[in-house]
């Protein structure tokens, strides 16, 4: 290129700058802790629909889709966390050597265990860094104050704990557990593994499912991030139909019965009557499955845009009759996550009956603890853990509890309906209470103040919040047939009808936008 003609492209840019807003610009580039990309704002669906025009042009090459949208993952993921998707490249990075090396090994090999240790100690110990060094650095100091009562040691008695500033990655549990199950399959020798990097970064960072799940099994993404995606219009109105349920679940029953309602209850309890904390309970039940459920939706169907059909993840738990089929119907990701790879390890039912409630016991524990390193969500999990025993154990002294599903008379079906919701809710006051003081509390106010009386001025006072909470309950009870049937109609609607239904979506949620921007609730776990 001449001088003149240099000259004439340098002037044509100094015209054009100017109208793009470099400050807006620069914000989309850089990281800010108190604005994250969620799924639920227009910024992600702008940034989307950018992002899937260039993808649809890519579809048909493998390697160039996989990269393009690897670089949008981390890209997602850095606007989520910062400079700390580092720790994802770093995950990555290792389990994908580990699990080569894993393979290189004959089966009898004791090498395969130690490289499968190593990748425990990698991503645990990180897990353990980010979630758990203020509580394990509590504990050592409580312990230290003990033996200095005990043995009279005045320095010790007087060591004061102050927490650690660290900061904890969004999805951090989420990916850590994925890239687990990977090095694990490979052990078992149930998959083979990646040959490239970046097929396992784009298998381990694929933001749809990156940051809350669901956890995704390497052996039913790997055989389809090769495929060439062929996005057919029901495809494309079932992804659609499912974004629709995640964005009205999420913004308007979760976030607004949580910012004018829930939050109030739970964080003064003893200033409200029995009834107003029952409600708040029962209201953060549907919160907690609306925020989560809603979330899946989306990432589901969002992967479904992109080719990638993922499993279901909630299947409509409040419907549950046991306490056993509600940890088959709640996030189903991790629970099935935690069976295969934690409780059978253990030794599952293989090795009598007290072994096996001690496994389960231990499952639940951790489980709780994956949620938060807090004794509320440890006692949460103990909980779950007994009541899961206690169902076991009825079930190996009386056959009548074998039953499941239509095998149960209509009575007992909606009896244990009954009994299980209000079971699960019992347990989320302390998962969700600020301390188990607080839970103690609420359960205080509901057995000793109840004061029904005041049910028409609670719905008198609290209109919008009353009727979200029975068309929530009422939506999530609705017959499986009729949901299908409904899914059916909206994939098989012409593409003008389906962006309707969109339109009409975004519009009811624009009308609850005054409950303001509420982070899922999962993001801290």
């Amino acid at each position: 290129m001449n001088e003149l003609g240099l000259a004439h492209l340098l002037g044509l840019l100094d015209d054009f700058l100017p109208v793009i807003d470099t400050e807006r610009l620069r914000s989309l580039l850089e990281y800010h802790s108190d604005s994250p990309i969620l799924f639920s704002t227009g910024l992600f669906f702008a940034l989307f629909i950018i992002f899937y025009i260039i993808y649809i042009a890519l579809r048909k090459n493998a390697f160039a889709r996989i990269v393009y949208v690897t670089l949008f993952s981390l890209y997602f993921y850095y606007k989520t966390s910062g400079l700390w998707f580092v720790l994802l490249l770093f995950t990555a990075t290792s389990d994908f050597l580990i699990g080569r090396g894993i393979a290189s090994f004959k089966a009898d090999s004791k090498n395969r265990k130690w490289l499968v240790a190593l990748s425990l100690c990698i991503n645990l110990g990180m897990l353990s860094v980010f979630k758990y060094a203020n509580l394990m650095y509590n504990v050592l100091l409580s312990v230290l104050q003990t033996v200095g009562n005990l043995l009279n040691i005045t320095p010790l008695q007087q060591i004061v704990y102050e927490p650690f500033d660290i900061f904890l990655p969004v999805g951090i549990s989420f990916f850590i557990f994925q890239s687990i199950s990977y090095i694990i399959d490979i052990y078992r020798q149930r998959i083979t593994p990646l040959k490239r990097w970046i097929d396992y970064l784009f298998y381990i960072s694929f933001f749809p499912q990156l940051v809350a799940g669901p956890i995704v099994r390497a052996s039913d993404f790997i055989p389809q991030m090769y495929k060439t995606p062929k996005l057919t219009r029901e495809q494309m109105g079932e992804g659609l139909f499912l974004i629709i349920c995640g964005l009205l679940k999420k913004c308007v029953i979760s976030d607004y019965i949580s910012v004018n309602f829930v939050d109030r209850i739970f964080d003064a309890p003893t200033l409200y009557t029995g009834l107003e904390n029952l409600l708040g309970v029962y209201g953060y039940a549907l919160q907690i499955y609306c925020d989560f459920s809603g979330y899946s939706d989306m990432a589901i169907g969002i992967a479904l845009l992109l080719g990638i059909r993922f499993r279901i993840n909630f299947d409509s738990p409040y419907k549950s009759a046991t306490i056993t089929e509600f940890w088959r119907r709640w996030h189903i990701s991790l629970s099935s996550w935690l069976k295969d790879y934690l409780y059978i390890s253990l030794g599952g039912n293989r090795k009598g009956k007290v072994r096996t409630y001690v496994n389960l016991m231990i499952t639940m524990l951790l489980g709780g603890l994956w949620h938060g390193a807090a004794l509320r969500f440890i006692a949460w999990g103990a909980f779950h853990g007994v009541a899961l025993a206690v169902h076991k154990w009825l079930m190996s002294r009386f056959g009548s509890f074998k039953k499941i599903g239509a095998e149960m008379t209509p009575f007992r079906r909606v009896a244990g309906i009954v009994l299980t919701f209000n079971l699960v809710c019992l347990g989320w006051i302390f998962f969700r209470a600020e301390s188990m003081q607080s839970g103690f509390g609420m359960l205080r106010q509901i057995f000793t103040s109840f004061h029904p009386e005041i049910l028409s001025q609670f719905v008198e006072g609290y209109p919008v919040v009353t009727s979200l909470l029975i068309i929530g309950y009422i939506v999530h009870f609705l017959p499986a047939a009729f949901k299908t049937s409904l899914r059916g109609v909206v994939a098989r609607s012409p593409l003008l009808m389906q962006a309707l239904y969109l339109a009409i979506a975004i519009f009811i949620v624009t009308q609850f936008k005054n409950a303001g921007i509420v982070p899922f609730i999962y993001f801290r776990f």
